[in-house]
């Protein structure tokens, strides 16, 4: 059964879903400067930890929307991946003035554009997953 149709986009989902990557994110980051692993003074942005901290974040939350929804797995990925472009577009229209010379000095466009091809991809993964197990179960009842 095929369901990467774009009327199977739940946007409802979708924005739960990166509600729950980003949770899950920060809870990893929290733990990661506890436990002394990351320093959260420092203004790089947490190298190796930071980018396994996102690839399992939206992957936890593909999960959920997968398991949840069970239809448009890749899509409903991609679109957790446009939600934080949204996202990061308001934060800088909004408060862009007030923090221009603190904010993205640590990466190249590149190394941002990396993390969101990373993030697209691990929620595409876990709603893919889920979203298998859910119709297999679905199919064996």
């Amino acid at each position: 059964m095929h369901t990467e149709h774009l009327q199977n986009v739940r946007p409802a989902g979708v924005l739960f879903g990166w509600f729950v990557s980003v949770a899950v994110v920060s809870l990893i980051a929290l733990v990661l400067a506890v436990t002394g692993i990351v320093d959260p003074e420092s203004t790089g942005s947490g190298g190796l930890w930071g980018v396994l901290a996102i690839a399992v974040g939206f992957f936890v939350g593909g999960w959920f929307v997968g398991s949840r929804l069970g239809v448009a797995p890749i899509l409903h990925g991609v679109a957790m991946g446009v939600v934080s472009i949204l996202i990061w577009f308001l934060a800088n229209l909004l408060a862009g003035e007030t923090v221009a010379d603190s904010a993205w000095v640590s990466g190249s466009e590149t190394y941002y554009a990396g993390l969101l091809l990373l993030q697209m991809v691990a929620a595409g993964l876990g709603a893919s997953v889920s979203s298998r197990s859910k119709r297999r179960a679905t199919v064996a009842s």
